[in-house]
């Protein structure tokens, strides 16, 4: 038995304020996806600004692959601290009261990308790394805070669609970085363009695309400090079932007075116990359910974040010579390429998920997504040095787009979800930002080790074990990560919060209830 201010939660209706709340707390992932994505158009432009003067010609405005890891490195490292930080102190201290500050890091650090106030290679490079890991802290924090507050607000008829939206929220950021950029470098071009490799005002160019993406999060902002602390917070860590009542009916078309009629005379005490999260009882009831998010999120960020191993093929084929092409034309091209996989794969994914997710439910859903990703793989990899190697073409591009669009009409969205689905109130951001946590350091594998581990000498680097290896050896991670979702992870689709956590009112407290309602 539930208190009915929960259950009143369950069965709101969809209302005004749901979507409301997957702009607001959507808006994170937005500016997550936004610097990620704008990184490679400008990394193009760094390129052609301090490394215009390489010995080898092949490697003329090319940054060395340790510089690119370094700076995905940097950014993933602050969102593991992040995750860790932000996801313990929502639980110790409240959502609301650390949500709008993570989101300001993101803001300040955004705009601390583009104002590197150096000038030389390796100050700007210093600079920006250092910004990136700030940003990279203010995402962390980001994710276990944004899943944790629509989880809580949501219905549980619709409430993995909600969290589904928050998350796609990635995808229009991929796009907009994307159309950022080509407006940006088309602007760039035309006042300042011309027959020179690296045009005046290249340096600019990338700040202001970096810049752009503290905006939107930005007018954000104030939302967020208006949005009240969730229900379940108030109702079961802080233990004020009226002031809950009170702060739904600010939100949601729900009545607090009968709600706060209800339990008007009941003691905090009569509340579910509390233990610790390092206690036995946590580890017997939940100490499955969180290897299991965590698996699950550090096997499909290694597949995911190794899209890099891809890019690079694709990019030989489809860019023209960056001899032929300037700094601001070679950064168009990238973006446009980037913005043609958004649409076709990645926001349709997200899409398919928020449609289907309340359906079909989040294990068919992963165990779907890491088994068509796999199949994917295996059709780029096996052929890859027989036929895709000298043929990266329409086909290629397919099948490249089809493990974007099973990984979001996938894993990677239910590991977003299921993590702020299964565990206690009192420890939910914590347990989601574990989760997320672990799979970031799956990311760093995936976007660094992957990619170093698959060039070979002919590139002019170290022999890896090749492409070819490197593609099945990820596909073969997704097939563990299908096994072990069938074996450990738990479905939540249609049940409460409370069903889900295993939460069960003690008997006092039930018989209380019953007291009072005869």
């Amino acid at each position: 038995m539930t208190l009915k201010v929960l259950t009143a939660l369950d069965s709101a209706k969809t209302q005004y304020y749901h979507f409301k709340a997957i702009i607001i707390a959507g808006m994170g992932l937005f500016t997550d996806a936004y610097d990620l994505f704008c990184i490679p158009p400008i990394m193009k432009l760094i390129g052609r600004i301090y490394y215009g003067s390489h010995g080898d010609p092949n490697k003329l405005y090319q940054i060395p692959h340790a510089i690119t890891s370094a700076m995905v490195v940097t950014a993933l490292l602050g969102t593991v601290i992040g995750q860790l930080v932000f996801g313990r102190l929502g639980d110790l201290i409240g959502r609301r009261k650390v949500y709008g500050f993570a989101l300001m890091i993101m803001v300040l650090s955004s705009f601390g990308c583009g104002h590197s106030i150096c000038t030389s290679r390796t100050c700007v490079l210093l600079s920006l790394g250092f910004f990136r890991f700030l940003l990279g802290v203010g995402i962390g924090g980001d994710y276990p805070l944004s899943a944790t507050i629509m989880s809580e607000f949501a219905n549980k008829k619709t409430r993995g669609a909600f969290i589904a939206g928050v998350f796609s929220m990635q995808g229009f950021g991929i796009l907009a970085s994307s159309t950022v950029t080509m407006i940006v470098c088309s602007a760039f071009n035309r006042v300042c363009g011309g027959i020179s490799e690296t045009p005046h005002g290249a340096d600019l160019a990338w700040r202001i695309i970096l810049m752009i993406g503290a905006v939107p999060a930005g007018l954000t902002y104030y939302w967020r400090m208006m949005m009240p602390e969730t229900a379940r917070y108030t109702a079961l860590v802080e233990r004020n079932v009226p002031q809950a009542a009170k702060d739904m009916e600010k939100v949601l078309d729900i009545s607090a007075i009968q709600i706060a009629q209800e339990f008007s005379t009941y003691s905090p005490n009569s509340l579910p116990s509390n233990y610790s999260f390092f206690s036995k009882t946590f580890i017997h009831s939940h100490g499955l359910d969180l290897f299991a998010c965590s698996i699950s999120w550090f096997l499909v960020d290694i597949v995911f974040y190794s899209s890099n191993l891809f890019q690079s093929q694709i990019y030989k084929s489809y860019l023209s010579d960056k001899h032929k092409v300037n700094a601001f034309q070679e950064a168009f091209e990238v973006a446009r390429l980037q913005a043609i996989i958004a649409i076709c794969s990645t926001i349709p994914g997200y899409f398919a998920t928020m449609y289907f997710i309340d359906r079909f439910g989040r294990v068919k859903i992963q165990m779907m997504g890491f088994f068509f990703m796999a199949i994917s793989l295996l059709a780029m990899g096996i052929p890859y040095y027989s036929y895709w190697n000298n043929n990266i073409n329409v086909g290629f591009m397919f099948l490249y787009g089809l493990t974007f669009f099973f990984s979001n009409f996938g894993p990677n969205t239910t590991t977003f979800i299921v993590p702020a689905e299964l565990f206690p109130t009192r420890f939910r951001t914590t347990c989601h930002g574990i989760s997320g946590a672990i799979g970031k350091l799956g990311a760093i594998i995936g976007s660094v080790g992957f990619l170093w581990a698959s060039h070979n000498k002919k590139d002019g680097y170290s022999e890896g074990i090749g492409m070819s290896a490197s593609l099945i050896l990820l596909a073969g991670v997704c097939l563990v990560g299908m096994i072990t979702t069938y074996f450990f992870t738990r479905e939540t689709m249609g049940k409460s919060l409370e069903e889900n956590e295993n939460i069960i009112i003690n008997e006092d407290l039930q018989n209380e209830i019953a007291d009072h309602t005869v």
